[in-house]
């Protein structure tokens, strides 16, 4: 598929970014295959074994992945079984619903390690201050890992581009900087996501019978209706970041 390039607006990748990239995909193909070969991670992203070599050493020297058991075959050289570093990071994961807010403490490799629940509270710049206050017990709580950031999972419409809360219908909060504040609260980066879209995520990274699955959607009964979709493996949001949604469409002319 191609995509059309505005002349006015653009920026060429550099070598450094197409490092980057490479690398970032090989750290997801141990994650989704772990554990695995150099050869097979060669043979999965299509990269030279040169390639899949040079990133898996700075990925191993980075300890984001560790060598394990070593395998046998008939002949050649015996393969070196790759796995993600559990220890190397955690992820605070933050559900916010009306009345609880739900933190979790999971692993690289998406072993939730702990979890509790807070009140949310109706005033937004109160409970940030409290989550971020409850962030930082869970990582005193839970020191052996390096933590990597916080994803937030809001019952609302998110702003991609300016990373704010724009509206929350059940919680009647609207504009809301959590990134900025939380950031800078606990140190760590901050990611928000709708909450429907974050369950499509979530399906799409980690379910087991969804494997080769890359168009899918998701549908959220709780408070309300949410919907999120993934085509061709990757979330669709549309100009507004509400592509797909129908818990609030009108039936009827006079209707609800």
């Amino acid at each position: 598929m191609e995509r059309k390039i505005d002349p006015g607006n653009f920026r060429v990748a550099s070598s450094e970014t197409a490092r980057d990239v490479n690398r970032r995909i090989v750290l997801n193909l141990v994650r989704k295959h772990q554990p695995v070969s150099r050869a097979s991670l060669a043979r999965h992203s299509g990269m030279q074994r040169s390639t899949i070599s040079a990133i898996t050493e700075q990925l191993i020297a980075e300890r984001w992945v560790v060598e394990g058991a070593t395998g046998h075959l008939p002949r050649g050289r015996k393969p070196t079984f790759l796995h993600l570093n559990a220890d190397r990071a955690g992820i605070i994961g933050v559900d916010i619903h009306p009345d609880v807010t739900t933190l979790a403490v999971s692993s690289m490799d998406m072993r939730i390690l702990a979890h509790e629940s807070m009140p949310t509270g109706r005033d937004p710049k109160d409970f940030i201050e409290r989550l971020a206050r409850r962030v930082k017990d869970l990582m005193r709580a839970h020191p052996k890992s390096s933590y990597e950031g916080i994803g937030m999972s809001m019952p609302g419409r998110v702003d991609v581009a300016s990373h704010r809360l724009l509206f929350a219908p059940n919680l009647n909060w609207s504009d809301v900087d959590f990134k900025t504040p939380l950031e800078k609260l606990t140190g760590l980066p901050v990611e928000l996501e709708n909450a429907a879209n974050a369950c499509a995520l979530a399906e799409l990274w980690s379910a087991r019978h969804g494997e080769g699955v890359s168009n899918l959607i998701a549908v959220t009964v709780s408070e309300g209706i949410g919907v999120g979709m993934v085509m061709n493996g990757q979330l669709v949001r549309g100009s507004q970041g509400i592509t797909g949604e129908f818990g609030h469409v009108s039936l009827g002319m006079d209707g609800p």
